[in-house]
């Protein structure tokens, strides 16, 4: 048996900090707590979410791992990850296990799907703090593109999606491929929605925190440009909850962030973060 003065100055200590078999359940906050960094995974090109810009990695996703980490009273380390095949592979080597050129997983990760069949077959990790609910939207210049019309009368549009996106699978996949032709795509939605500001496109179908974000930039230059307020015909996505991941065997840790968000959402933090960059803060559905 351990002498008390062998728990607290051995054993005990690399037990209470998650490095030997034990409580499990109690070690990742107090391991994060005594290192003194939580370590946040973001992707890599996500605007607004997180990019970088001046060499500084900036965005929301990005401000919100700063406020977390504070909160904890530690520093926030946040890392880029770039996209894997499929949102699976991201948390795989964003959490649980790391990548194969050596990234580094993270203690947290954020922009994940809030999804139970998702979730389901992620069991390494455990997916929580559901803090916005996103969708698609489709917005446009006045007087160029009936934002309220038919899809089918956006035929000769100049139309802006991101290559290989649900939103471009809408527009060049429905109504007989009858729009193929006046879709441009760009590498992401933040630059499809640029392009419509830059006077490139007249109308862009992209994430409404994409839209949101490049219309807040654009200042003046989008004072003509509105969103369409009705639903899209036979357009497939509802919109889907975005939340943080933690390991599953870091579940104090996933706790303590989750009581953080929802914190942020009460006392109005959340939707005054979101309004730094001009997106309209809407609470995920799982959050009640």
């Amino acid at each position: 048996m351990l002498s008390r003065r062998a728990w607290m100055g051995g054993a005990g200590a690399a037990l209470a900090l998650g490095l030997l078999p034990g409580r499990s359940d109690a070690a990742p906050l107090a391991k994060v707590k005594a290192l003194g960094t939580l370590r946040v995974v973001v992707y890599k090109d996500n605007r607004p979410w997180s990019w970088e810009e001046g060499g500084k990695l900036v965005g929301l996703d990005v401000d919100l791992a700063q406020a977390i980490a504070g909160k904890l009273g530690v520093r926030a380390d946040v890392a880029e990850l770039v996209a894997d095949e499929s949102a699976d592979d991201d948390l795989r080597n964003g959490v649980w296990k790391g990548g194969l050129l050596g990234f580094t997983p993270g203690d947290v990760m954020l922009h994940v799907p809030f999804d139970r069949t998702f979730a389901a077959r992620n069991d390494q990790v455990a997916i929580v703090a559901p803090y916005y609910r996103e969708s698609f939207a489709f917005a446009g210049v006045g007087g160029a593109v009936a934002l309220e019309g038919m899809p089918t009368e956006w035929r000769g549009r100049r139309l802006a999606a991101e290559l290989d996106s649900i939103p471009d699978f809408y527009l060049i996949g429905s109504f007989g491929g009858l729009l193929t032709k006046d879709v441009a795509h760009y590498p992401s939605g933040s630059a499809a929605v640029e392009a419509m500001t830059a006077g490139k496109a007249d109308a862009v179908l992209a994430s409404r925190a994409q839209i949101e974000e490049g219309l807040h930039r654009a200042g003046d230059g989008a004072s003509r440009i509105a969103l369409r307020k009705g639903p899209l015909p036979a357009f497939a996505s509802p919109g889907w909850d975005i939340g943080m991941a933690v390991k599953e065997n870091s579940r104090t840790l996933g706790d303590a962030v989750e009581e953080i968000a929802t914190a942020m959402a009460a006392s109005g933090e959340m939707k005054a973060l979101f309004a730094r960059y001009g997106i309209t803060w809407t609470p995920a559905n799982a959050a009640g």
